[in-house]
This record gives structure tokens, C-alpha cells and sequence, in this order.
């Protein structure tokens, strides 16, 4: 049995405004509930790894204005 290609690994490439626009359109498309069990399965695992690329992007922008922030207050 070959492995299978993650085929959400291009997620971690897309920008935050890219993932969300995504993450959008997952949504609408689960919400209309007219693919197979199969595709709203693979849809669901996209949605899961966009949603983490956008909690890593805000992460990692409030830990970069919580650090502008302490070093403002150091000086």
C-alpha cells in the first residue's frame, strides 16, 4: 500500500486572507449539504486545516504586537 499525499499540505502556504476566503466557501458549501458523504468528509478536513492556518496567523500577529508592545514600554 503506497502513502497518500496530504491533500491539504498547501494549506500552510496560503496567507491569512487567503485561508479565510477559503475557510468561506467550505462552510457555504457543507451549510448547502448537496455533495456525498465522501466529498462533505474531505470538505470537513479542509475546513479543519484552514481554520489552523488561521489561528496560526493571528497567533503569531498577536504575539508580534504583544512584543512591539513591551519593547515600546522598555525604552
Amino acid at each position: 500500500m503506497s502513502a497518500q499525499k496530504n491533500p491539504n499540505a498547501d494549506v500552510a502556504e496560503l496567507s491569512y486572507e487567503q485561508a479565510r476566503d477559503e475557510l468561506i466557501k467550505v462552510v457555504a458549501e457543507l451549510e448547502q449539504g448537496a455533495v456525498t458523504l465522501e466529498a462533505s468528509l474531505a470538505l470537513w478536513e479542509r475546513g479543519e486545516a484552514l481554520a489552523t492556518q488561521c489561528e496560526n496567523w493571528l497567533t503569531g500577529a498577536r504575539k508580534r504586537l504583544d512584543d512591539a508592545i513591551e519593547t515600546k514600554k522598555a525604552k
